[in-house]
């Protein structure tokens, strides 16, 4: 298997290449056939071309940001959702561009058509994709070295991809040092998890030294770490951790992001959040809109707004509650406003006024901020930007993700901040909408290759 890991990432890269090449196929048929002769002063051979790269083009963006492209990481349902949103939101994208080349509205039923070939093909794929990685590429056997805490948390959520990891040993970090390396030799890699000191360190170079794999559950310090900046003071490398939030010109960009994309995300919801706000008034005759105080840069606390998903006066002992699953208090198009995360749509009115951003860290009450506070007490950390309507934590988490490890998606995401990441977790969060509950591997910018 050694040996074949040098070739995954052209297997990969081929795989790619196949899957474009079949639906840049399917797009070319559907543009020669019904569209290329019809719209007015035809191209000529090279504007055909064009209008084909340009397909070709978005697709590989689209599939890239949803990391449809990348063999073997996703699940195959994770893999199957991305890509069919993705060809969808190409094609609709595509019709329009085409409509504007011929001046006129076209013929939609080639598009559909040719969207639901590109779901046979997608399908297609993705199944013999999965035969071949699977074949190629089996499971990693690894151990798990854990600490304090017993790391069964990790151990399941790693087991829940059997097609890609296979815990086959655990020991703990308090046996003899060398017992434990000759463990980490019989294995592919070790998972480290709850760690400290000079031990975690001695870990590392030995598998390093050996050729092994190390899966490293990270510290808030690790995070940290991981954001700073390599310079060199004459001979000597040193890491720059500036630990104050995002420079000066990220936020202008950030807020000049904000500001467009809320402005066109209001002006395209108002019909929806019409349709929300009669639904609410008919189902209890309630307030329509919901205002709580939250936390946001900098611990500076403002009112956000949200869709009223349970019943009027829910708390009026004052006291924070948070909603379970089946929670009474839910109404009953509260409930479905929550599972499709409509609820927040007001809250992009908290963003055209500054208040939040489009992607950051959720923005958390003040009484339960304090309450996680006690427990962790780098939760105020994550205040280092502004609260966001989506956020890294959102779209890689599932339904039991812990608070703790919420903390350092968050952390992770303020310290390896960019406009393209941002973009790709506002596409990500498309899908968290339209497939809740599901898993969001693919927000992860690096993939375990």
């Amino acid at each position: 298997m050694k040996k074949r890991e040098q070739y995954k990432r052209i297997i990969s890269f081929f795989s790619s290449v196949i899957l474009l090449g079949a639906l840049g196929a399917d797009f070319m048929y559907i543009w020669y056939s019904y569209y290329s002769d019809v719209i007015l002063n035809p191209f000529y051979r090279r504007g055909n071309w064009v209008v084909i790269a340009i397909y070709l083009v978005l697709t590989f963006l689209f599939f890239k940001a949803y990391g449809g492209l990348t063999m073997g990481y996703l699940k195959r349902s994770d893999m199957l959702y991305s890509q069919f949103i993705s060809i969808t939101c190409i094609n609709i994208i595509t019709y329009f561009q085409i409509s504007v080349i011929g001046r006129q509205f076209m013929w939609v039923y080639p598009i559909v058509v040719m969207t639901l070939s590109d779901f046979v093909l997608i399908a297609l794929w993705i199944y013999f994709n999965n035969k071949i990685y699977l074949r190629l590429y089996p499971p990693r056997k690894l151990i798990i070295i854990y600490g304090s805490r017993i790391a069964e948390t990790l151990t399941s959520k790693m087991s829940r991809r059997e097609d890609k990891y296979m815990i086959c040993e655990s020991i703990n970090i308090h046996e003899d040092l060398e017992r434990i390396k000759q463990e980490i030799l019989k294995y592919e890699g070790a998972v480290i998890c709850d760690i400290s000191g000079q031990i975690r360190n001695d870990i590392i170079k030995f598998c390093f030294e050996n050729s092994k794999r190390i899966y490293i559950s990270p510290k808030i310090s690790d995070i940290i770490i991981r954001g700073g900046s390599d310079i060199n003071l004459f001979d000597s490398p040193l890491i720059l951790c500036r630990n104050n939030g995002l420079p000066l010109e990220q936020r202008l960009l950030k807020r000049i992001l904000d500001i467009i994309l809320s402005l066109i995300a209001i002006i395209i919801t108002s019909p929806l959040m019409f349709l929300i706000a009669v639904a609410i008034k008919i189902d209890d005759h309630g307030k329509i809109l919901y205002k709580q105080k939250r936390l946001t840069i900098n611990e500076r606390e403002f009112y956000v707004y949200k869709f009223r998903s349970m019943v009027e006066n829910a708390e009026e002992d004052g006291v924070p509650q948070l909603a379970g699953e089946h929670d009474i208090r839910i109404t009953r198009v509260g409930r479905f406003l929550r599972k499709c995360r409509l609820d927040e749509i007001p809250q992009f009115f908290n963003i055209l006024k500054g208040d939040m951003s489009m992607v950051g860290p959720r923005p958390e009450r003040p009484e339960l901020a304090k309450k996680y506070e006690e427990d962790m007490p780098e939760f105020m950390f994550r205040t280092k930007v502004k609260a966001g309507l989506t956020g890294y934590a959102q779209v890689t988490g599932v339904y039991d993700t812990t608070p703790y490890d919420k903390l350092k998606m968050d952390l992770m995401y303020i310290e390896r901040f960019s406009i393209t990441f941002d973009l790709r977790i506002i596409l990500m969060t498309l899908k968290t909408m339209i497939f809740p509950g599901e898993s969001n591997e693919q927000a992860n910018h690096e993939y375990d290759e």
